[in-house]
């Protein structure tokens, strides 16, 4: 994976995925939640039983997470279904997403599997196999399995010497600031609702390195990428990561009391201000050289979590913004969508790039020609929950709209699909998207049942905004 690029143009982060060139197979609680603005949240009925979509969401996360079962009590979820071809990767940006899911599900079976991931995580930064600075890689293994080059990878995420397992055999070994800052802000969370002190002192570490990896002092300012897997720290600074910054720096300033890290939030809040474009609206993604200002592609996630985090009326128009120039309709006779005749899907796709794929061509070697409307549901999601978040006039029924676009998908995609070998509980979780999709960072998105859009929508259905501080 060393040398492609993700969504940002910089080396993989997080949600990478089988379109990075890798040749792999091509497969297509008792909460209370409603859906955005309806009353009552989209049922599927099992069995004559009729049950919420978001407790289905829930019971997908659960899966994941239950899926090695064989191999310890200390785990991370496993963050695609099998079908996805990355066996049991578990990245850590989609697990700080699963922690925040179960605690806005506010149930004490969420509340529990929030602290076991919480404390997965801590393991992980306490148990590194080559590192003892309180990083967290980009992804795990979770559960053994056979390469495709005929390698056993027989661990889960617990190897013999009590290390964790790094995802060597894929090349998530790097660490992303916005991978740890995520990890940060659902440990805040964790230190919030137990009021456990290792929970905050997790959290702090990842601020600390952060700190010591990440500042620069480059023209443009903020926070760097991080490092790639040999350590070497990379060039690029993102709008994303440094909106995660805002989020977590502040809560730490909170929870600590100390004023240092208001220092630093408003270092990363000012990045962020600095990517605004006040002509159109919207934020541009980050700088590769901390000089110049990367002005294309224009992801969706720059608009709508800059929005949760920093509750801007200024900055509010970067969700129109998104909703308008990001809005894709997908369904069976569009060229090369996988939606099922019959079925559309309405959403957000990755980024302005992604309207403009190649048709002709597959996404990267071995995988499948995008489809130019296929519908992020990840970012959908976002969008959702900053609508409802901003209150504004059409707010609700655009998010109304979104939400159940989210649901039907839920109810429709994905059928078939398994964690560790284990038939997925009917109507599960999310599909990272309806048809393949180029986000025109090096990499794609297919419709393979998925931890982080699962989250995503969990959240958006609860109202429950991870950013806020």
């Amino acid at each position: 994976m060393t040398g492609t690029t993700d969504r940002h143009g910089q080396v993989p982060t997080r949600r990478t995925l089988i379109g990075a060139g890798l040749g792999l197979g091509v497969g297509l609680g008792a909460a209370v939640f409603t859906a955005a603005g309806s009353g009552v949240a989209h049922a599927a009925v099992d069995g004559g039983r009729a049950t919420p979509a978001p407790h289905r969401a829930q019971a997908f996360l659960a899966a994941a997470m239950d899926a090695y079962p064989d191999h310890g009590t200390v785990r991370l979820a496993q963050s695609y279904s099998d079908q996805a071809g990355l066996f049991s990767t578990a990245f850590t940006y989609d697990n700080a997403l699963a922690v925040l899911a179960h605690l806005a599900a506010r149930t004490e079976d969420g509340r529990e599997r929030a602290v076991v991931l919480g404390d997965a995580l801590l393991y992980a930064q306490q148990h590194d196999p080559v590192h003892a600075d309180g990083r967290l890689r980009q992804a795990y293994n979770v559960g053994p399995y056979t390469f495709y080059d005929g390698s056993l990878q027989p661990d889960g995420f617990v190897r013999a010497d009590g290390s964790v397992n790094v995802g060597t055999q894929f090349g998530f070994t790097g660490t992303a600031v916005g991978d740890m800052a995520w990890a940060g802000i659902a440990l805040s969370a964790l230190a919030r609702r137990t009021g456990e002190r290792r929970f905050l002192d997790g959290a702090v570490r990842i601020g600390e390195w952060i700190e010591r990896n990440g500042r620069t002092d480059e023209p443009l300012g903020g926070y760097k990428f991080g490092v790639n897997g040999a350590n070497e720290k990379l060039p690029f600074t993102s709008t994303e990561h440094n909106t995660d910054l805002v989020c977590l720096f502040g809560r730490l300033a909170r929870l600590t009391k100390d004023g240092v890290w208001l220092e630093r939030r408003d270092r990363a809040l000012d990045f962020v201000r600095t990517m605004w474009e006040a002509d159109g609206g919207f934020f541009y993604t980050g700088t590769n050289d901390g000089v110049v200002i990367n002005t294309s592609p224009v992801p969706e996630d720059t608009q709508t979590w800059t929005h949760l985090a920093l509750d801007s009326r200024a900055h509010a128009s970067s969700l129109d913004w998104a909703a308008r120039e990001l809005a894709v309709l997908d369904h069976a006779e569009r060229p090369n969508s996988t939606v099922p005749a019959g079925q559309s899907y309405e959403g957000v796709t990755f980024s302005s790039a992604s309207l403009l794929a190649n048709e002709d061509a597959p996404i990267a070697d071995g995988q499948p020609r995008p489809d130019r409307n296929g519908v992020w549901f990840e970012g959908t999601a976002h969008l959702a929950l900053a609508l409802r978040e901003r209150q504004g006039r059409g707010d609700a029924a655009r998010a109304r709209r979104l939400v159940a676009s989210i649901e039907r998908a839920q109810d429709l995609l994905g059928g078939g699909q398994s964690v560790g070998g284990r038939a997925l509980p009917a109507r599960s979780g999310v599909v990272s998207a309806s048809s393949p999709l180029d986000t025109a960072f090096g990499f794609g998105y297919y419709p393979y049942r998925h931890l982080g859009a699962t989250a995503w929508y969990v959240m958006a259905a609860a109202r429950f905004n991870p950013l806020r501080v």
